[in-house]
């Protein structure tokens, strides 16, 4: 293991921690964050907005998903194979899920779409507009490939806690566009 994994394996840790503890305060950090993205996603009305199922201690994404389908098209991401980029379904508050890769929920009826914005989950973020993710690569493949055919706009959703110093960015760590919290948005 490098030098450069290990202090992300150990970031990746010490995020989850303080992630799981902003999860766990409650209270209205996911209403307000929520709020505060559905208002700078408003622009985007009638473009294909791609949200996440979430799993674990991620922030919700789902009342913001439920209030942009009357706005437009919603899709989730789909995991086809390991170290390869995301797939995105169409989905709709009424769609019947099922469970896939990694336990996330997605639709039983595939209908594949491109997005314009991705919401993005992650373990941690940058000021700068990096993310820190699982370690998959999946949305760091995905959006290389997808601003390769086009424009798609970028936006981490996460609770303020899970801000970053130090963060370690590697190449092939694609950036983001925006970082939504319950502090605020931060653009890039």
């Amino acid at each position: 293991m490098t030098n450069q994994a290990e202090q992300k394996a150990a970031l990746r840790r010490e995020a989850r921690l303080k992630r799981d503890a902003a999860h766990a305060e409650g209270g209205t950090a996911n209403a307000v964050a929520t709020d505060l993205l559905y208002g700078f996603l408003k622009p985007f009305r009638g473009k294909v907005i791609a949200g996440y199922m979430p799993l674990g201690s991620e922030i919700d994404p789902r009342p913001l998903m439920h209030k942009m389908a009357k706005l437009g098209p919603v899709c989730v991401p789909i995991v086809e194979a390991r170290a390869q980029p995301l797939r995105f379904d169409l989905w709709t508050p009424q769609s019947d899920l099922v469970e896939g890769a990694f336990g996330a929920m997605i639709p039983a009826h595939s209908e594949p779409v491109r997005p314009d914005v991705i919401i993005v989950p992650l373990l941690g973020f940058s000021r700068e507009g990096q993310r820190l993710g699982y370690g998959g690569g999946f949305y760091d493949r995905t959006l290389e490939k997808l601003r390769k055919s086009g424009e798609v706009y970028a936006v981490g959703f996460a609770y303020s806690a899970q801000e970053v110093e130090d963060l370690v960015v590697e190449p092939t760590d694609a950036p983001l566009d925006a970082i939504v919290t319950e502090r605020g948005i931060v653009t890039f």
